[in-house]
């Protein structure tokens, strides 16, 4: 009896060595789909992560590129302003001395008929003495 319990006790003890075994392949297996699937989420998350970046950062983006035509726009318009100022300046400037020309001008025609009025009375004064 011994020696048929001894191999029953092999036979167990192979069992179970068989079961151990078992379960450690099968713990490893399980560690293995666990990290599988824990690496396969990271990925997942950073994935959605990035999209979700992305799509918050287009807008951004949009709205900076929006922003800086905005900017060289006014820069443009300023620049024009500033350039019909001056242009007006210098119109106002020259309809101001054409004002100032043409007011010489009928100071100048003024004087003459003052002038000649002042000619023909001391001609007809001269007339008349000389007749007398």
């Amino acid at each position: 009896m011994e020696r048929s319990q001894q191999q029953e006790i092999g036979a167990l003890e192979a069992s179970l060595m068989n079961l151990v075994q078992d379960h450690q392949h099968a713990t490893v297996r399980l560690q293995e789909q666990t990290e599988k699937a824990k690496k396969d989420a990271i990925r997942k998350a950073v994935r959605v992560s990035n999209l979700l970046v992305d799509a918050v950062n287009g807008g951004v983006e949009e709205s900076f590129v929006i922003e800086k035509r905005i900017e060289s726009e006014i820069r443009v318009l300023a620049a024009t302003i500033t350039r019909f100022m001056k242009q007006s300046d210098q119109w106002l400037s020259a309809t101001h001395a054409m004002n100032t020309a043409i007011k010489e001008i009928g100071d100048f025609e003024n004087w003459m008929k003052v002038m000649e009025f002042d000619c023909k009375s001391i001609g007809a004064a001269i007339q008349n003495i000389h007749k007398e």
